[in-house]
């Protein structure tokens, strides 16, 4: 019987349009801007000025604290200005404009396919390299991944999963690079296990991706540590705790982090990052993203430079339809409408979702009946009813004693309403009300 994680989740709809489309290098844009903050943590200090030349994997801007990532240029060229641009939250942020010539990469850069297995790093020299090459989560969180890998001396990693669950619908990135880089995905493991210093991982896949698990079974079969696990299809199992309780049957308690018991977990995407930066010294400067809808003319996955404006990606899969509604970055459970195609690509830019005027239309909102269904749908077991209604009221108190912070904004709860009632705005507002008490609290300590 196929593991699942044990509390909530929902079954939508696939529509996994771009599946099997090989990955495409998508057009280096004339111009692109590289956000100082697409991370979780302090916004990154720039290294550059006005009139500066960069090539393709200079370091551009350095950490701006202990959780924070470093910053590469994506293209060569001459830096325009340090401005604020447009980001997907629809709020300006600084980033760093560069006009491209050409397309001249640092001489460090491994640029060929030669597979390099063996890791001559220690743990230390990979976290190291890590933090320079600016590796991050790539699931969407973008959480730097040097701090995943120096949890505090009270802990102690036991094992390593890899999240390539995609579960998001419409989705296929991840798929797409499990299909065409599975070794060296391996190789990624290898080091992260090192780095670690674990000797068991764990590469969780969903079974609508058979193809991706038998691939990786008979490829993880000459790497010691490294199992492949099917898992069965329920949306959120992307999440964090949900992962960890679907594979190890540990529950993380509320709060707390992953590496409570014994384990961090690395998005696929940013296992074969973390390959390229120990193994061919490449910053983390692109990436695999899926354009993808109903309507659309070329759903595809791009492999695109940070810093690509998302109008250029869209022109390369056929153009924004005429029926187009929203769009929306990311995929339709968890993802964030835009309010245009200007918003620059970046490190956490999984997906671009374009939907059509009827599929973005919201249903007439009614009373809410009492049914439950959010309750039963709720994968960190919260009341997402009451935390909605406590939102609406502005009773923001009481909503972190019910454990908002606790809300992963997955969706399961507006996705189950039969009376269409927009749960997760609620609780989006809500923990970000919270959320700000909490650091002004902390700040007056």
């Amino acid at each position: 019987m196929l593991k699942t994680f044990s509390i909530g989740g929902v079954h939508p709809q696939e529509n996994k349009l771009s599946a099997h489309q090989s990955i495409i290098k998508a057009a280096i844009p004339p111009q692109v801007a590289i956000l100082l903050s697409q991370h979780i943590g302090a916004p990154a200090k720039p290294l550059v000025a006005k009139g500066d030349t960069v090539k393709v994997g200079m370091k551009i801007a350095e950490l701006g604290g202990f959780v924070s990532a470093a910053i590469h240029s994506s293209v060569s060229g001459k830096v325009l200005k340090i401005d604020n641009v447009i980001d997907a939250s629809g709020y300006p942020k600084p980033a760093i404009i560069i006009n491209v010539e050409g397309d001249e990469w640092e001489e460090t850069i491994d640029r060929s396919d030669t597979l390099v297995k063996e890791c001559k790093f220690s743990s230390e020299e990979i976290i190291k390299k890590l933090t320079d090459c600016g590796i991050v989560g790539m699931g969407g969180a973008c959480f730097p991944t040097q701090v995943k890998l120096c949890p505090p001396p009270a802990f102690k990693a036991q094992c390593v999963i890899i999240n390539g669950v995609e579960c998001e619908p419409y989705l296929t990135a991840d798929h797409q690079l499990m299909l065409e880089h599975a070794e060296e995905i391996m190789v990624g493991v290898s080091i992260l296990m090192k780095a670690a210093k674990v000797n068991k991982a764990f590469i969780a896949i969903e079974n609508n991706k058979p193809d991706a698990i038998e691939l990786l079974k008979k490829t993880a079969s000459s790497y010691p540590g490294i199992e492949v696990v099917p898992l069965k299809m329920k949306y959120p199992q992307g999440g964090e705790k949900q992962l960890i309780d679907a594979v190890t049957d540990r529950q993380v308690a509320s709060g707390a982090l992953p590496i409570s018991v014994g384990v961090i977990v690395q998005n696929v995407g940013t296992t074969f990052a973390v390959y390229q930066a120990i193994q061919k010294n490449k910053p983390l400067f692109e990436r695999v993203i899926t354009i993808t809808g109903n309507s659309l003319a070329k759903p595809s996955n791009l492999l695109a430079r940070i810093g690509t404006p998302l109008r250029q990606l869209v022109d390369a899969c056929g153009g924004l339809p005429d029926d187009t509604g929203k769009v929306i970055s990311g995929g339709p459970m968890m993802g964030k409408a835009l309010i245009n195609l200007d918003v620059p690509m970046t490190k956490g830019s999984s997906g671009l979702l374009i939907m059509n005027e009827e599929e973005a239309k919201r249903g007439e909102i009614h009373p809410c009946i009492r049914c439950a269904k959010c309750v039963d749908a709720c994968s960190m077991g919260l009341e997402p009813y009451l935390l909605a209604q406590l939102a609406a009221h502005g009773e923001f108190e009481r909503m972190e004693k019910e454990r908002i912070m606790d809300c992963i904004e997955c969706g399961c709860c507006q996705f189950t309403c039969p009376s269409n009632r927009p749960i997760l705005d609620y609780c989006r507002l809500g923990k970000n009300k919270v959320g700000a008490m909490i650091r002004a609290r902390k700040a007056k300590k």
